[in-house]
């Protein structure tokens, strides 16, 4: 894989549409990779660069729910669902636990390409919120003990 500014992660355990997605970024000039399971997906280590995930709801291994819920507690890319046998609840699921998107498939071309590039957006603001904190938390270690001591009275205007 070349060094890209974005990457786009299909995961989806059918082959035809692995490979029309990845033909549709390439065509677009995204760089993807693409995995038949969620078990290949968690042994992938993706490069620190803005990413997103397009997930399919139903996999071999578990569901792409399943793997919302388990990649929850750590830093993971902003997901776009799809799926051909989508339901209401498993779109609300999906949704509250912080999907960008839920499509369902045959997928439209133009609604993937925007929910893809939202959630390459949502996920360059994430990581620049980031490394934006990473940076007030290096300046605060720095303080010393007394100044740590007046800065909360200093930021309230005290």
């Amino acid at each position: 894989m070349t060094q890209k500014s974005e990457l786009v992660i299909i995961v989806d355990d059918d082959f035809r549409v692995r490979e029309a997605i990845s033909e549709l970024l390439a065509s677009r000039h995204l760089e993807s990779v693409a995995f038949q399971s969620a078990a290949e997906y968690l042994r992938f280590s993706y490069p620190s660069v803005p990413s997103c995930l397009v997930l399919d709801v139903s996999l071999p291994d578990i569901s792409g729910l399943e793997l919302q819920n388990t990649l929850a507690p750590v830093q993971h890319p902003p997901i776009v669902f799809i799926s051909g046998h989508g339901d209401i609840p498993s779109s609300v699921r999906a949704m509250k636990a912080g999907a960008i998107d839920f499509l369902t498939k045959p997928v439209d071309e133009k609604h993937l390409l925007q929910a893809i590039n939202a959630a390459l957006a949502c996920d360059r603001e994430s990581r620049h919120n980031r490394a934006e904190l990473a940076k007030l938390e290096e300046r605060y270690a720095l303080l010393t003990p007394r100044e740590r001591e007046v800065f909360p009275l200093v930021i309230s205007g005290c």
